[in-house]
């Protein structure tokens, strides 16, 4: 008697220490940019949707900040999402690079997964196999299993990959789907994230915006996309679109910073997320930006609200 195939579905997420490429390889699975990438701690603010249909199932994947000790009730916020999505996904991804040794930072993230009440099935990912030898990924991975051992669990499955280099990245999906449950399909086929289209355009200016700053700055900054209208009587074959957005910082001295001299930075960030945002919507956009000073908006529950934290 022949079975019927089973579908899997369900939720994964990542997660890891900044710049561990959590937000790259959620970009390289879904096969589009969906979620931004810095080497910036603290890049990811929302849980951004990726999603990735097939014929066997679907995998929705939750890119989510990074855990970190919170200096400001953004950062309180932020990490109360982490543990929301934890407690709540199928799967986790360790992603644990190859370049880096394991520690401290990815001991505290395990054991904090480790007292959830409904544990998530675990996989490790050895991240930027592109950057070591084959003996420094050998080495990685008996560290990897080493660290379960010493706190107690077992990796589902331990894979080594590349982002960049698109080095096992089909093997990362195969086993990510197959440890699914049976389930629904929860998005048509198509679809690749359920994030709104400004969520994302003010997440790409943010990125440009992110190039290049001092440490201190990337904290400061959020985009507020204000209007997005298409350019009135312009041909049918060439649309364009008007966005007005503004960058949001905490004081005037950052807004200098963002302007720069004679407003060079500030026309720089314009052309890098003009690239983006014209390969995201598929049309020409003409981006107006300018820049707001919040007050300590990190630490102001009326602002953060207001951008929707």
């Amino acid at each position: 008697m022949m079975t019927e195939p089973v579908y899997r579905s369900g939720f994964a997420c990542f997660v890891g220490r900044p710049n561990a490429g959590k937000s790259t390889l959620t970009n390289a699975l879904v096969g589009q940019k969906i979620a931004i990438a810095s080497s910036k701690p603290q890049t990811t603010r929302h849980a951004v949707r990726g999603i990735v249909t097939r014929e066997d199932g679907q995998l929705i994947l939750i890119d989510t900040p990074g855990l970190h000790r919170p200096r400001t009730l953004l950062g309180q916020r932020l990490n109360d999402l982490v543990f929301e999505t934890w407690g709540s996904v199928d799967i986790v991804g360790v992603c644990l690079p190859c370049d880096q040794r394991i520690g401290p930072g990815d001991k505290f993230i395990l054991g904090e997964i480790a007292k959830l009440p409904r544990r998530p099935i675990l996989v490790a990912l050895a991240t930027k196999t592109d950057l070591v030898s084959k003996e420094r990924q050998l080495s990685h991975l008996v560290d990897i299993g080493e660290v379960a051992t010493e706190l107690a669990f077992e990796w589902a499955e331990v894979i080594p990959c590349s982002a960049v280099a698109d080095d096992q990245i089909d093997l990362v999906r195969d086993s990510l789907i197959s440890l699914l449950p049976e389930g629904p399909v929860y998005y048509p086929d198509g679809e690749i994230t359920d994030e709104p289209e400004e969520t994302l355009i003010a997440e790409l200016i943010r990125e440009a915006a992110l190039e290049g700053v001092r440490d201190e700055l990337p904290h400061s900054i959020a985009v507020v996309i204000d209007e997005i209208l298409p350019r009135p009587d312009r041909p049918e074959d060439k649309p364009l679109t008007d966005i007005f957005a503004s960058i949001v910082v905490e004081r005037d001295s950052q807004k200098g910073i963002i302007i720069g001299h004679k407003g060079a930075r500030l026309r720089e960030i314009g052309a890098q997320a003009r690239e983006q945002i014209n390969r995201l919507l598929g049309t020409r956009v003409h981006l107006n930006l300018h820049v707001k000073v919040m007050k300590e908006w990190q630490r102001d529950a009326k602002y953060l609200n207001r951008l929707g934290f």
